[in-house]
C-alpha cells in the first residue's frame, strides 16, 4: 500500500461517514446504543461536517509532492483519530455501549497505517 492509496481509502470512508451523519443523523449513534432525539441532530450534523472536511483533506493530500506537507497531513489524521478514540474510550467509561470498542479498534488501525505510511516511510505520494 502507498500513502496515496491510504489517503484515497480514508477519503472515501470519511466521505461516506459524513454523508450518513448528515442524511441519517441517528444511524451512526444507534450503532453503539445511543439514541439522538431530533432536536439534537445538530451535533450529528456538526460531526458530519467535520468528517466531510477530513475527507477533503485526505483527497487533496493525495497530490502533495513535498514530504513536509504529507507528514503534516499524516500527523493531522493521527491526531484526529487519536482524539476521537480517546473520547470514545471516555464515553465508554461513562456508560456507553461496548459496541464502541470496534470503532476504537478501527481508529487505532488507521493511526498505525498513517504512522507507517505517512510518518515512518518517506512521506511523498
Amino acid at each position: 500500500m502507498s500513502l496515496r492509496l491510504l489517503l484515497t481509502l480514508h477519503g472515501l470512508v470519511t466521505l461516506a461517514a459524513g454523508v450518513v451523519l448528515v442524511a441519517a443523523p441517528g444511524l451512526v449513534p444507534s450503532a453503539v446504543g445511543v439514541s439522538v432525539p431530533e432536536d439534537a441532530y445538530l451535533v450529528c450534523y456538526l460531526l458530519g461536517a467535520a468528517e466531510l472536511a477530513v475527507s477533503f483533506l485526505s483527497f487533496a493530500a493525495r497530490n502533495l509532492r513535498h514530504s513536509e506537507g504529507t507528514r503534516l497531513v499524516a500527523w493531522t489524521l493521527v491526531v484526529f483519530h487519536g482524539c476521537t478514540a480517546a473520547v470514545e474510550v471516555y464515553a465508554f467509561a461513562r456508560g456507553l455501549h461496548a459496541g464502541i470498542w470496534a470503532n476504537v479498534a478501527l481508529r487505532l488501525a488507521v493511526i498505525a497505517l498513517f504512522t507507517h505510511y505517512g510518518l515512518r516511510e518517506k512521506a511523498t505520494s
